[in-house]
């Protein structure tokens, strides 16, 4: 089943030089993008992380440091990235806890202007893991009765990851063919404000602290009574995201 599109929307696959979203580094790049009329373009690129690649993780996805040595910088394509992705909704698998604050943050780094608010999100492993609880390639055979070749290249995933997703809205007739439905559907646990999920949003509305000490806390509540606990957190190894987030919220007191 196709997806039914209000607007254009990304599939979009990373691979880095680790999963520590606030240190790691890029190093490929692969895109799709779809427009409601069906239409698709698709973008690949590898990407020079400016930090070394661990050997045991060049031999999970492939790209080495030679592989990458005069490839250009995020900060070398950071505007045509954005450019290319312009106002479409995102979409990955396990998207929602790396990919995508992986990719704000090197935003963030380059001095991208990309805003994350207004567009909807999709994650595909959530999605999954709700249904049927499995891995990318077990799910690629499971609902397309294929073996993905090259697994682990980031064109070669995120190929799979559309092709899983459309699968599914074939497979789950309660699968509502819809973006604000899947964004909704795939989000795993309670609501939170960043991608990261250190800000939750509680059933009032309100923002509370989502880890450590003050697990539970309102955060408007803790930097009152902490105040250096706003400090602590700009300093810590935090996403850029999340520390925008809490700086939004620290502002707001200062009004």
């Amino acid at each position: 089943m196709k997806l039914q599109l209000q607007k254009p929307i990304v599939f979009f696959d990373l691979e880095a030089t680790g999963l520590n979203i606030a240190k790691d580094r890029i190093v490929e790049i692969g895109i799709i993008k779809i427009y409601p009329s069906g239409e698709k373009e698709s973008y690949v690129k590898k990407i020079n992380p400016t930090i070394p690649i661990p050997v045991e993780i060049s031999e999970i996805h492939g790209i080495y440091d030679i592989d990458i040595l005069n490839a250009p910088t995020f900060k070398d394509l950071g505007e045509e990235i954005a450019a290319f992705i312009g106002n479409s909704d995102l979409a990955g698998y396990n998207s929602n806890r790396f990919d995508i604050p992986m990719l704000l943050e090197e935003f963030y780094r380059a001095g991208v202007d990309f805003e994350i608010e207004g567009r909807k999100t999709v994650d595909v492993q959530n999605i999954f893991y709700k249904m049927e609880q499995r891995t990318l390639a077990a799910a690629y055979k499971f609902y397309c009765k294929k073996e993905i070749e090259n697994a682990h290249s980031a064109e070669a995933d995120i190929v799979a990851t559309l092709e899983v997703l459309e699968a599914q809205l074939d497979h789950y007739d309660d699968l509502e063919n819809s973006i604000d439905f899947l964004s909704e559907f795939s989000t795993m646990g309670g609501k939170t404000l960043d991608f990261a999920q250190r800000i939750a949003i509680n059933e009032d509305g309100d923002y509370t602290i989502n880890f450590g000490k003050h697990k539970g806390k309102l955060v408007t509540d803790v930097f009152k009574q902490e105040p250096g606990y706003y400090g602590w957190l700009m300093s810590a190894d935090f996403s850029f995201e999340t520390k925008k987030h809490f700086t939004k919220i620290w502002k707001t007191l200062k009004k």
